[in-house]
């Protein structure tokens, strides 16, 4: 079954769909996402009606493209055990604990919101990284290199999560705690998979998370590529066997952000539950990269021959530029976005999303392919603040 919320559902979900009939529930957020009526579109009584027998049967695969779904899902599926699952994710803090066999030697702290101007940051293992111990989309997300650095990331708490803490339940961004854990060097990675109906897990794709610095903690570049599936899906599929273990989930797809030491330690930074990249973007990429549909593959339970999908894909990688609101303008400053002209960057964009900016704080996403080896057009997009395509 599908589950849709705001703030986005794409084109290629909606079409996956309609074209295989999934069942969905017609809530009044995914009517107002312009989900069509159909003999698969069941009004929330059905569709509770529906999981109550998949649950009994032990075959409910429930997936969701928002993390707005989760107030949903808590409201209703408390007899599927769905929340308390999504709860060991969401919350930092408790998923640290449930791993901490794993890793524990990793520093980590919870802090109430109310506190935090009391933490001591001379007494901290810099540098750390501080985030809502309950977040989405790098919102609040600062690195603390120095014991100064530690007042100006206060300072601008309010600023980074005022407009957007409205815009998400607290069961998606709850900044009552935060969370302050040591920072990891090394590669960062997203991954889209699902644990199924045994509870192992299946790779969807893999990306890696391009910075322009190390002090830079935006979401600009994911990229994927052959060279990057070929050199991480074992050891990344042996670390989710682990969570798998920890956790207990079956029938259960994640968004997995990671990072990998210079020593070959990894360290997760956290799993999304019940999606795969936000906003549609990661399982999209998917499709036009290795052309399946994740949607289809964890609903129907199918595995990727990674073998076969890659044979042909050497020397290109595929990327998502997320065209975040980096100018220093407030949105409302800013008129208008000149996406023909960020189109003319790249050689061969593959699908541009535009976001209202003044409303979600991102002007759009954008689907890329490039050469393996030119990493020019990427690097550009990357270090730019966005102000060559903005009017204020």
């Amino acid at each position: 079954m599908i589950l849709l919320d705001r703030p986005y559902a794409s084109n290629f979900l909606h079409t996956t769909i309609a074209d295989n009939a999934l069942p969905v529930v017609m809530t009044e957020a995914a009517r107002g996402l312009g989900l069509a009526p159909g003999p698969h579109v069941l009004d929330e009584n059905a569709a509770l009606a529906l999981c109550r027998e998949a649950h009994l049967r032990g075959d409910l695969k429930l997936y969701t493209n928002s993390e707005n779904a989760l107030g949903w899902i808590a409201d209703n599926l408390a007899f599927t055990g769905l929340p308390e699952k999504i709860r060991i994710f969401k919350d930092k803090a408790r998923f640290r604990s449930l791993t901490k066999t794993l890793f524990p030697d990793f520093f980590y702290r919870e802090v109430a919101a109310a506190d935090l101007a009391a933490v001591d940051p001379a007494g901290l293992p810099l540098p750390v990284i501080l985030k809502p111990n309950v977040g989405f989309f790098s919102l609040g997300v600062h690195k603390i290199n120095t014991v100064s650095d530690w007042a100006v990331a206060l300072e601008s708490l309010d600023r980074d999560l005022g407009a957007q803490s409205e815009l998400y339940p607290e069961q998606v961004l709850d900044t009552g705690s935060f969370l302050i854990e040591e920072y990891v060097a090394g590669d960062e990675f997203a991954l889209d998979a699902y644990f199924d109906s045994d509870g192992s897990p299946v790779v969807l794709n893999i990306l890696k998370h391009i910075f322009s610095s190390e002090d830079d903690v935006s979401d600009r570049i994911y990229t994927t590529s052959k060279q990057i599936i070929e050199k991480n899906l074992d050891r990344f599929t042996n670390f989710l066997n682990e969570v798998g273990r920890l956790s207990g989930v079956k029938n259960f797809p994640v968004h997995v952000e990671l990072r990998l030491s210079p020593e070959g330690t990894l360290v997760p930074i956290e799993i999304n539950p019940l999606r795969f990249g936000g906003w549609c973007t990661t399982a999209d990429l998917t499709m036009h990269a290795y052309g399946f549909n994740p949607y289809l593959y964890f609903l129907r339970g199918e595995r990727p021959d990674w073998g076969g999908i890659l044979a042909d894909k050497a020397g290109v990688n595929f990327s998502i530029v997320v065209l975040d609101n980096s100018t220093g303008f407030e949105p409302e400053r800013i008129l208008d976005f000149d996406y023909s002209r960020l189109l003319e960057k790249f050689t061969k964009p593959l699908e541009l999303r535009k976001i209202d900016h003044r409303k979600f704080g991102v002007f759009g996403f954008l689907f890329v392919e490039t050469g393996e080896d030119d990493f020019g057009e990427l690097e550009s997009i990357l270090r730019s603040d966005l102000r060559e395509f903005i009017t204020i």
